[in-house]
């Protein structure tokens, strides 16, 4: 009992606010169908703003790739009345940073801003002119597209990109997640103006949005905050339901490149992002290829037979069926024995689960590491934006600590055995010489 009071006092003294009480979390909806989730803190006299919509490659048709990239791109680039230069500067002159962002589920605008209204309410005035209401001038359309071809031909020259590509090919065939983010040097050429109008206005609606917000307000000035941010948006409807990703086969495949190190990226598919073993996997990954120097791969792999600088997995869950992939890049002349630890490692690991003194470390590191992953506001509206747009449970903060120190071996071990098999793994194999 004296031991976990101390532990209490540490954590409450590093990260105030946190760990005694996670943060309260508001949410509504606005008249006009967004979604809202709010977290009040008046730590700093900053207010952060994420517009999540799902607009993200996932929406966009398959010849038409890297579509909604390039339509996040162009929404600062003017307005009716305002061009580029003045949106920016706008932002600028009153110290606020914008930025977007698109992935495969989400597209992203982001505000953080001085939460003096002298300071906030024009620039939330100008973000919601900018996203409602964009003009995707043609002469920036054509430099963003040369921009994106640029980018995607640098991109190109890395084996690992190439195999992430192919990867996600292999695993979702003509599932819209097979879609490339940043596009191929067909579809971006293709892509036109209109094609971004239509995109916009599809997608970028208030009942396609979910609104995070963080920071130096009280509930009745982010309700209002909230109205000033979707009142200009169309109301719309929401995007339909992605379609269910279908049973893959297991398979490999070997890509010839001029490299000096051969990559292996070997994947399956694994859960949406709420799918209840969820912290469960986490937990396993961890001591699977998620923890770094404490992880099986790692050790088995460099510590041991120095055929890689290093050796990691992750599962990345999406609205629909995510993935898990494991990776490493090892000497040429290296792949075959590097190939077949790592699916030694994988199997064995499968078979037994993680030992108890992996699971301990694991669940330890995952739980004492959570305050760091909400201690601060950036952070937390990141956070936020997740459960909000993935529909989480709004005790998803006050709970997680607990629902991670609660798992046991069997629970870790049947997740993992449920979701990973060698019957449905995928492996890209990228390098010089490769048969």
């Amino acid at each position: 009992m004296r031991t976990r009071a101390i532990e209490l006092f540490i954590l409450i003294m590093v990260f105030p606010g946190v760990v005694s009480a996670a943060p309260k979390i508001e949410h509504w909806v606005t008249d006009n169908g967004a979604r809202v989730y709010f977290i009040e803190t008046h730590a700093l006299p900053v207010v952060d703003i994420n517009m999540v919509f799902n607009a993200a490659s996932a929406r966009e048709p398959a010849d038409k790739q890297g579509l909604a990239m390039l339509t996040s791109d162009m929404l600062l680039e003017g307005t009716a009345d305002l061009d580029s230069k003045a949106v920016a500067e706008g932002f600028e002159d009153r110290g606020a940073e914008i930025g977007t962002s698109s992935l495969r589920d989400m597209a992203i605008v982001s505000l953080r801003s001085l939460s003096d209204k002298e300071y906030l309410e024009p620039v939330v005035e100008l973000l919601a002119k900018v996203v409602a209401d964009p003009k995707f001038p043609e002469k920036n359309l054509e430099r963003e597209k040369a921009r994106s071809l640029q980018s995607l031909d640098h991109s190109l020259q890395q084996p690992a990109t190439v195999g992430k590509r192919r990867l996600y090919e292999l695993l979702y065939s003509d599932h819209p997640y097979a879609n490339h983010s940043s596009g191929t040097h067909e579809s971006i050429q293709s892509i036109r103006r209109a094609d971004l109008i239509d995109f916009h206005k599809q997608f970028y609606v208030a009942s396609n949005m979910v609104i995070a917000l963080v920071g130096d307000l009280n509930l009745v000035e982010a309700k209002q905050l909230a109205n000033h941010i979707s009142e200009p948006l169309n109301k719309g409807k929401p995007a339909g339901v992605l379609p269910d990703v279908a049973a893959i086969k297991a398979g490999e495949q070997r890509i010839e490149f001029p490299s000096t190190q051969t990559h292996i990226m070997t994947a399956y598919l694994g859960i949406k992002r709420d799918d209840p073993r969820y912290l469960a996997l986490k937990v396993g990954n961890y001591s699977l290829g998620g923890g770094g120097f404490q992880s099986r791969l790692m050790d088995e792999i460099r510590d041991k037979r120095g055929l890689s600088y290093g050796a990691y997995s992750y599962f990345q869950p999406m609205q629909q069926t995510g993935t898990f992939i494991a990776a490493l890049a090892t000497k040429n002349e290296k792949l075959e024995e590097a190939l077949t630890v790592s699916n030694e490692v994988i199997d064995k690991f499968l078979k037994t689960g993680p030992t108890e003194k992996e699971l301990v470390l694991a669940k330890k590191n995952i739980t004492g590491g959570f305050p760091l992953t909400i201690d601060s506001n950036k952070k937390l509206v990141s956070t936020l934006a997740s459960i909000g747009f993935y529909s989480l449970p709004v005790d998803y903060l006050d709970t997680y600590i607990e629902r991670v120190n609660v798992l046991d071996r069997k629970t870790v071990t049947d997740a993992m055995q449920s979701v990973l098999g060698s019957e449905n793994r995928v492996t890209v194999i990228v390098g010089a010489g490769v048969k």
